[in-house]
């Protein structure tokens, strides 16, 4: 088992100041694991109910009386399966010296779990529990962690053979079973579909009307389809930024596979071999390196964008905190060069450093407030 440190501490820390914490990310994440290191790592009662099992759905037929008498903390895990406790944790949260904390735990981002949001409103604070990151496993498994992604089981599986198995569960899994239960709007054969066709754009602007057609539904309805693939943690949606700089800018979003693992087994990629080969091998790298820099950051989802404009000037990445703007660029080349193109963004934005971020091993400057720095030793390079 990889530890993971940093999700234990914040995650214990966020028990001490809200009456609920919520977990969530996809299934087979790890949230169920983190959430016993929590138990394991705090004093006093713990209570653990898990909504997958039906005595423990037994036990919760009356949330009030089943829950009101405990003390300590108390994890309820797949917690979306019964929205209707939510209202009965807000009555609990409100409770005078806060005799018991809750750990939630869910494979739906609080958009979905909207009943939590409008029943625990100001009580609670979520936590995103995402795949392993390069930090976690180490600089040495970057290539495993890009060809298999990030879910722990898939990763760690004995062989290549053995992880493309497991994702191909872990999806048939979600298609019939998972999504339906989190309110999937497609049925599942359709859904694959949208999944697949989706893999053959990652990276790319997003053309509601190309997949819209080929599924042969509204751009509307395909809109609503990879709304809700992004609200399960399934795909990215990054946002262009606009400015008034006098030039026409790209305005529709950019769609990216937030774990790689399935971007490459619905791509029909089993093999390192088969991903260097591929036609999309640079744009699953962009992918992957994109993921690992907003993990490195910290980044909120509001803090992430991409820049382009019709004349063809882009930034891949561009972080915005405050007054504070850094540019990303991912080249799958060994040793980039710094093009006309960043040159331009770097003025037009103002931003305060760019970054480009490649696979090699050395770290160089480019030009001023820009430099070249290998993705294995990003945690240590910003």
């Amino acid at each position: 088992m990889i530890p993971r440190r940093a999700h234990l501490i914040e995650v214990r820390r966020r028990l001490t100041s809200a009456p609920v914490v919520g977990i969530v990310g996809p299934r087979q994440v790890g949230k169920t694991t983190l959430a016993a290191q929590v138990a394991h790592a705090v004093r006093g009662e713990v209570h653990r109910f898990d909504l997958e099992d039906s005595r423990d759905l037994d036990r919760l037929a009356d949330p009030m009386a089943a829950l009101e008498p405990l003390r300590g903390i108390v994890i309820l895990d797949e917690v979306q399966r019964r929205p209707e406790i939510f209202p009965t944790l807000r009555v609990l949260a409100d409770r005078p010296r806060r005799p018991a904390r809750f750990l939630v735990l869910g494979s739906a981002s609080p958009r979905l779990l909207h009943q939590s949001s409008e029943s625990l409103a100001g009580r609670i604070i979520y936590h995103e529990l995402a795949g392993l990151s390069l930090g976690e496993v180490g600089p040495s498994h970057l290539d495993r962690l890009w060809l298999r992604g990030g879910f722990p089981r898939s990763f760690l599986s004995r062989s290549d053979l053995q992880s493309t198995e497991w994702r191909r569960g872990l999806v048939r899994s979600y298609l019939e079973r998972d999504l339906p239960i989190l309110g999937s709007p497609a049925a599942p054969e359709t859904l694959r579909r949208f999944w697949t066709m989706l893999a053959h754009a990652h990276g790319g602007i997003w053309n509601a009307s190309e997949l819209a057609r080929s599924l042969g539904v509204s751009d509307k309805t395909v809109r609503g389809y990879l709304d809700f693939l992004a609200s399960t943690y399934m795909v990215r949606i990054l946002p262009p930024w606009h400015e008034n700089l006098g030039k026409r800018q790209v305005k529709s979003p950019k769609v990216y596979f937030r774990d790689p693992g399935l971007l490459h087994f619905l791509s029909g990629i089993q093999s390192m071999r088969d991903l260097l080969a591929h036609p999309h091998c640079g744009a699953s790298w962009e992918g992957f390196a994109l993921e690992q820099v907003i993990r490195c950051l910290g980044a909120a989802a509001e803090e992430c964008h991409f820049w382009a404009t019709h004349t063809g000037v882009e930034i891949d990445f561009l972080f915005v905190r405050g007054k504070k703007r850094i540019g990303f660029e991912f080249k799958r080349s060994p040793s980039p060069g710094f093009t006309a193109s960043m040159r331009a963004a770097l003025s037009d934005l103002g931003l305060s450093w760019l970054f480009v971020v490649h696979p090699g091993s050395r770290r160089y400057p480019l030009g001023k407030r820009v430099e070249a720095v290998p993705l294995k030793n990003l945690a240590v390079s910003l």
